[in-house]
C-alpha cells in the first residue's frame, strides 16, 4: 500500500492452455532440432533460464511434446501447475507439508522415472538434488535465473554444485527472452537509421519494419510476442573446460566455434526479417550489444 493508494500485480493462468510447439514459440527452424534433441537425451540436465516472466515454462512443457509421453515416464513438481498434460505426473509444491522441490526430486527416484520436470531451481538443496538425479539415470529439465547461458555454469556453483558435476550432468542451457512482434495489420518498411545499422552490427541494411499503430494493436504497433534465446550446446570439450573451471571466455570461445549464437545475433535476425524491431530490442536486452 502506498499513499497514492493499493497497488496489485496479478498473473492469470487459463485452466486449459494449449501447449505449443517451438516453432510457434519463435525458435528458428535450424535450432528446434538441437533443442529437441537435447529433451531426447536418456540422462543429465537440461535448464531453461531468463528473469521472470520470459515464457520458461512454457518452453519446457514445449519441449515435453517432443518426447513419447506412452513410452515415457514423466513426474513434474511446480509451483504452480500451469500446464496441465496428460500421460504426465503432474504434481505442486507444498511448503507446509514439507513438499519441496528437492523433497519431490527424492520421493520421484522411488517411482522409476524416465523424465524429472522440476519448475526451478532455486536453492542449494534443489540443485545439488536435481544433478544427482540426473548423474543416476535420469533426465533432469528446470528452469533457473542466470542472464546468459553460459551464466548458468556459475550460477549452479554459486548454489553449492562442483564443477566436476556440471561437466558430467549438463547437457545443454536455453537462455530467452519475450520480444512484442510488429502488427501485421499496420506493418509498414522504413530506412534504418545509422544507429540501427550499428547496434545490428550491419551497415548493409536498407529496409526496417515497424508498426504504424491501428485498432488491431491498439496503436501499439505491436501485436503477439516471440522468443528471442540461445542455446548453449555442451559438448565434450565445453564440458572439459566446465570440469577445469576454466574461465568463461574461454567457454564462449568454444561454443562460438561450435556454433553457438549468441541471443544478439537471434535478435537481430528477427529485426531484419521484420519480426520485432530494433526499439524493442534495446527495451529488451539494453542499449549496449555485448560482443
Amino acid at each position: 500500500v502506498s499513499p497514492e493508494g493499493e497497488n496489485m500485480v496479478l498473473r492469470v493462468l487459463p485452466k486449459e492452455s494449449a501447449v505449443m510447439g517451438m516453432a510457434q514459440l519463435g525458435f528458428f527452424e535450424e535450432d528446434i532440432e538441437a533443442v529437441e534433441s537435447m529433451f531426447n537425451e536418456p540422462f543429465g540436465i537440461v535448464l531453461l533460464t531468463g528473469p521472470t516472466g520470459s515464457g520458461k515454462t512454457t518452453t519446457l512443457y514445449a519441449g515435453i511434446r517432443s518426447l513419447d509421453l506412452l513410452q515415457k515416464n514423466v513426474l513434474t513438481v511446480e509451483e504452480p501447475i500451469e500446464y496441465h498434460i496428460p500421460l504426465l505426473r503432474q504434481t505442486q509444491v507444498n511448503e507446509k507439508a514439507g513438499y519441496t522441490f528437492a523433497n519431490a526430486i527424492r520421493y520421484f527416484l522411488r517411482h522409476d522415472p524416465d523424465v524429472i520436470l522440476v519448475g526451478e531451481i532455486r536453492d542449494a538443496e534443489t540443485a545439488s538434488t536435481a544433478v544427482a538425479a540426473s548423474t543416476t539415470g535420469h533426465l533432469v529439465l528446470s528452469t533457473m535465473h542466470s542472464n546468459s547461458a553460459i551464466g548458468a555454469i556459475p550460477r549452479l556453483r554459486d548454489l553449492g554444485v562442483r564443477s566436476f558435476l556440471i561437466s558430467d550432468s549438463l547437457l545443454g542451457v536455453v537462455s530467452q527472452r519475450l520480444v512484442r512482434k510488429i502488427c501485421q495489420n499496420c506493418k509498414e518498411s522504413y530506412q534504418p537509421e545509422n544507429w540501427e545499422k550499428d547496434y545490428l552490427k550491419d551497415d548493409s541494411i536498407t529496409e526496417l519494419f515497424r508498426g504504424e499503430g491501428c485498432e488491431v494493436c491498439g496503436g501499439t504497433g505491436y501485436f503477439g510476442r516471440t522468443l528471442i534465446y540461445e542455446i548453449l550446446i555442451v559438448n565434450s570439450e565445453i564440458a572439459e573446460l566446465i570440469g577445469q573451471e576454466a574461465d568463461l571466455t574461454r567457454v564462449a570461445g568454444a561454443a562460438k566455434e561450435s556454433g553457438f549464437k549468441d541471443i544478439f545475433q537471434v535478435t537481430a535476425a528477427k529485426v531484419k526479417q521484420g519480426i520485432t524491431t530494433t526499439l524493442e530490442a534495446i527495451r529488451v536486452l539494453g542499449h549496449i550489444r555485448q560482443e
